[in-house]
C-alpha cells in the first residue's frame, strides 16, 4: 500500500467525522475545537456513537482513555464496549458521558502531595482538539488528567492552558498593531527525536541497561565517533528494516514523520516529523517513543531513549522547533526580506528575547532530569546556561533598526566550481548548532530538550514566558499615541536591556561559561538547583497570572522532581552495588587469580613473570578499590533513605552518592581494559554500539 492509502487509517479525523456525524454536530464540534465553545451532551453522545462504530468496523473491542500523567509517559485503563448482557445477548455501547469524562487512581500516580493514598479519585477530560485514534484494538482518546478538585496531574493541561495564554496577549499585540482578520494565534512544534539503537540479545546481559537505561559502567571503546563516518552514512539492514516498518504505523495514526538518519554516535538515529500545533505533535511524540520501543522489539532490538546512555559518545536529545501563527497562516516569526522595516516581526522576536532572559531558570528547569544531566554542557548538548542564538543577519537588522537605519537580507548566491551543478542561494542565518535556544529563520530551535521528555514541559514555558513579554508590550502599546514609535522603543529597549542572551559563538566552549558568568546568566548544572527555582515568586507569579499553574500545582510539581531525581539515582546506585558485587568483583578476582596460576607456571620452569606480576597487582588495587567504595556507597544509600525532605534528599543523591557512583564507575572501567574479554562478565561498548547490522 501507498503512504497516501495508509496515511491516517487508524486516525478519527476531521474526514471520518464529516462522513460519520451529522452537520450539525460536526459545525459545533468544529466551534468547540476552534473557538473553546462549551460542548453539548448531545454533541457528545453523537460523536460517541460514531467513534464506535467506525472503531468496531476497524476491529477495535475495547476504547481507553488516554493520559499523560507526571511520570513522563503515558497512561492508559482498556473498557471494553460492552453494555450489561440482556437476554443472553450483548450489547455494545459507548456514551457521550464515557467519552467525556473518565476516572483514575490519582494517588498511584506523581502527584507531589496533592493526592494523599485515602484519596484515590482523580478524572480523566476528553480532549476533542486531538484527534482519537486505534492501536492495537483499542480506541484511544486523548484525555487531560486532573485530581478530586481540579488540580492538574499531568502534562497535558498545563500546556493547553499556556496555549490559551499566549493566544490572549499574542491577538492583543496584533489588534493594537491593527490587524483585524485573525481570530487566533496558535503554537507549532516540530520535535527530532534521537535515540539508540542495541542488540537485544545483548542489552537484556546489562543489568544496568535493563533498570536504568544507561550503562553504570564500560570502557571506551578503541573507536567511537572521532571518524564522524555514522552521521548521516548508510542505515544498515535491519535497523533499515526497523524504521520502515516504524513509519508505516506511525503513518497509520496520521504522525507525518518525514526524516530519519543515523546520527553522530555509532547505534544512534533519529526521527522526525512534519510540525503541527503544540498539542497534537506532544501526542504524537509519545506515540513516537512509545512505538520505537516496541517496534524495536519485534526486531530485535532494544530502543534506547535515555539521554545518555552510553559515556564517551554523543547522548540523545530531542529538538523542539517552536513557533506562533495566525489563523490566517501568518507566521509571526518569519523575518520577510526586510527585517528591519518589519516591526511586526521584531516585537515577536523581541518578546522572546526578553521571555528567555527574565526566565532563563525556567527555561533550564524544563529540560532538567536525572538523565539529562549527564548530557547537557557534553561534546554535543548546549551547556545549562540559556542564551539566544540571533545569527549576524538578524543582529545587523536590530543594529540597523536602533541606528534608524535600512537594512535588507542579504541573500548571496554560492557557486560550487562545477558547471554541471547547480548555483545555490545561501541563506542570510547560519546555523548555531550549539546554541540551547537558535532562531533558524521562522522558528526557534529549544536544543536542550532530552531525548526522553516530554515536549510539554519546554513548550509550556516558551509559551508562558512569551505571552509574559507581550502583556508588558500590549501594556505599552495601550497608552502609546504613536503605535510605530512605540513599538521601535520597545524593540530597541529589549534588545539593549537583555542584549546579555544574545550569543552567536560556540556555546561548548569553556571560555563562554566565564563569560557567561560575567554577564551575569544563571548556570544551574543539576537537576536539584534547576527545581529549586520553580516556587521562586516571580515564577510563581507568572504562572498564576497566566493561569497555567496554581501554586499548589507548581509546588507539586516541585517535589515531584526531587522525588523523581533522588529515586532515579537511588535505581542507579543500587545497580551499581548489584553488578560490581555480584559480577564485577568475582570476574577480576578469577582473573587475577588466573594470572597468578599461570605466573607460578612460569617460575617453575624459570620464565620471568614480572609483567604478570604488575598486571595482577594492579587489578587487585583496582578491585579492592571497587569493594571500599561500593561498601561506602551501600552506606550512603541508607543514610539517603533517611533523609525526609525532598529537596536535601535530591541534593544528597547528587553531591554524595552520583559522585561515588562515577568514582566506582573509573575503577571498574580501568579494570575492564586490562581483563580478558571472555572474563569480564558484561558485553563491552564495542559489542554494544556495533553489533547491529
Amino acid at each position: 500500500m501507498s503512504i497516501t492509502e495508509i496515511f491516517a487509517t487508524n486516525v478519527f479525523n476531521e474526514e471520518v467525522m464529516k462522513a460519520s456525524l451529522s452537520s450539525e454536530t460536526f459545525n459545533s464540534l468544529n466551534k468547540t475545537v476552534e473557538e473553546g465553545a462549551p460542548l453539548d451532551i448531545t454533541v457528545a453522545n453523537e460523536v460517541a456513537s460514531a467513534m464506535k462504530d467506525w472503531a468496531i468496523s476497524k476491529g477495535a473491542t475495547h476504547f481507553s482513555h488516554w493520559f499523560q500523567p507526571m511520570t513522563g509517559i503515558t497512561a492508559e485503563k482498556h473498557d471494553s464496549f460492552i453494555s450489561a448482557p440482556q437476554g443472553g445477548k450483548v450489547i455494545l455501547e459507548f456514551s457521550g458521558k464515557e467519552l467525556i469524562k473518565g476516572e483514575s487512581d490519582a494517588s498511584s500516580f506523581p502527584n507531589g502531595g496533592i493526592r494523599a493514598t485515602f484519596e484515590a479519585r482523580g478524572f480523566t477530560a476528553w480532549d476533542p482538539t486531538s484527534y482519537a485514534f486505534i492501536k492495537d484494538k483499542t480506541l484511544y482518546i486523548p484525555t487531560a488528567f486532573c485530581a478530586f478538585n481540579g488540580e492538574a496531574l499531568d502534562k497535558k493541561t498545563p500546556l493547553l492552558r499556556s496555549v490559551e495564554a499566549l493566544n490572549k496577549q499574542a491577538m492583543r499585540v496584533l489588534r493594537l498593531l491593527g490587524n483585524t482578520t485573525a481570530k487566533s494565534v496558535k503554537v507549532s512544534i516540530g520535535a527530532e527525536q534521537e535515540y539508540f539503537l542495541i542488540d537485544k540479545k545483548m542489552g537484556l546481559l546489562r543489568p544496568d541497561l535493563v533498570f536504568t537505561g544507561r550503562t553504570l559502567f564500560g570502557a571506551k571503546p578503541p573507536k567511537g565517533q572521532e571518524l564522524e563516518d555514522h552521521y548521516f552514512g548508510s542505515i544498515k539492514p535491519r535497523v533499515k528494516s526497523f524504521m520502515e516498518e516504524l513509519d508505516e504505523e506511525l503513518w497509520k495514526l496520521g504522525i507525518p514523520v518525514k526524516t530519519e538518519h543515523n546520527e553522530a554516535a555509532p547505534a544512534q538515529h533519529e526521527i522526525a516529523p512534519i510540525y503541527s500545533s503544540v498539542n497534537v505533535a506532544t501526542d504524537n511524540n509519545q506515540l513516537i517513543m512509545d512505538l520505537m520501543k516496541k517496534t524495536a522489539d519485534k526486531h530485535g532490538l532494544i530502543c534506547l531513549l535515555h539521554e545518555k546512555p552510553f559515556a564517551g559518545v554523543a547522548g540523545s536529545g530531542k529538538h523542539n522547533n517552536w513557533s506562533i501563527e495566525t489563523s490566517d497562516g501568518e507566521n509571526l516569526l518569519k523575518p520577510g526580506k526586510t527585517p528591519s522595516e518589519n516591526l511586526q516581526f521584531l516585537l515577536f522576536l523581541a518578546s522572546v528575547i526578553k521571555a528567555a532572559d527574565d526566565y532563563q531558570d525556567l527555561y533550564r528547569s524544563a529540560v532538567a532530569s536525572a538523565g539529562n544531566d549527564h548530557r547537557l554542557g557534553a561534546s554535543e548538548a548546549p551547556p545549562a546556561i540559556i542564551s539566544v542564538y540571533l545569527g549576524e543577519d538578524l543582529l545587523s537588522a536590530l543594529k540597523a533598526l536602533e541606528n534608524h537605519d535600512l537594512y535588507k537580507t542579504t541573500k548571496t548566491k554560492m557557486s560550487l566550481g562545477v558547471k554541471i551543478l547547480p548555483t545555490l542561494s545561501k541563506d542570510a542565518t547560519d546555523r548555531n548548532r550549539t546554541s540551547p535556544l537558535a532562531y533558524t529563520g521562522n522558528k526557534f530551535e529549544f536544543r536542550m530538550v532530552g531525548a526522553s521528555d516530554s515536549t510539554a514541559d519546554s513548550s509550556v514555558v516558551l509559551n508562558v514566558t512569551v505571552a509574559e513579554s507581550l502583556r508588558l508590550f500590549a501594556d505599552e502599546l495601550e497608552k502609546a499615541t504613536d503605535i510605530e514609535k512605540a513599538v521601535h522603543d520597545i524593540v530597541v529597549n529589549t534588545v539593549k536591556k537583555h542584549k546579555r542572551i544574545l550569543f552567536t559563538g560556540n556555546n561548548y566552549a569553556t571560555e563562554w561559561t566565564e563569560e557567561a558568568e560575567k554577564r551575569g546568566l544563571k548556570n544551574l548544572r543539576s537537576t536539584p538547583e534547576a527545581a529549586s527555582i520553580l516556587t521562586d515568586e516571580k515564577n510563581v507569579l507568572l504562572y498564576e497570572r497566566h493561569k497555567v499553574f496554581s501554586y499548589t500545582e507548581i509546588a507539586s510539581r516541585q517535589q515531584i522532581m526531587f522525588e523523581n531525581y533522588s529515586r532515579v539515582i537511588n535505581i542507579e546506585a543500587l545497580t551499581v552495588v548489584d553488578m560490581a558485587k555480584k559480577n564485577i568483583f568475582p570476574a577480576i578476582n578469577s582473573y587475577v587469580n588466573d594470572i597468578i596460576n599461570g605466573i607460578n607456571a612460569k617460575k617453575s620452569v624459570g620464565i620471568d613473570a614480572y609483567e604478570d606480576l604488575r598486571l595482577s597487582k594492579k587489578l587487585s588495587n583496582l578491585n579492592s578499590q571497587i569493594y571500599v567504595a561500593t561498601e561506602k556507597l551501600e552506606r550512603l544509600i541508607v543514610e539517603a533513605k533517611k533523609i525526609k525532605d525532598a529537596k536535601t534528599q535530591a541534593f544528597y543523591y547528587h553531591d554524595e552518592i552520583l559522585s561515588l557512583m562515577k568514582e566506582i564507575r573509573s575503577y571498574a572501567d580501568e579494570a575492564e581494559k586490562n581483563t580478558a574479554s571472555n572474563v569480564w562478565p558484561y558485553p563491552s561498548y564495542s559489542d554494544l554500539l556495533f553489533s547491529v547490522n
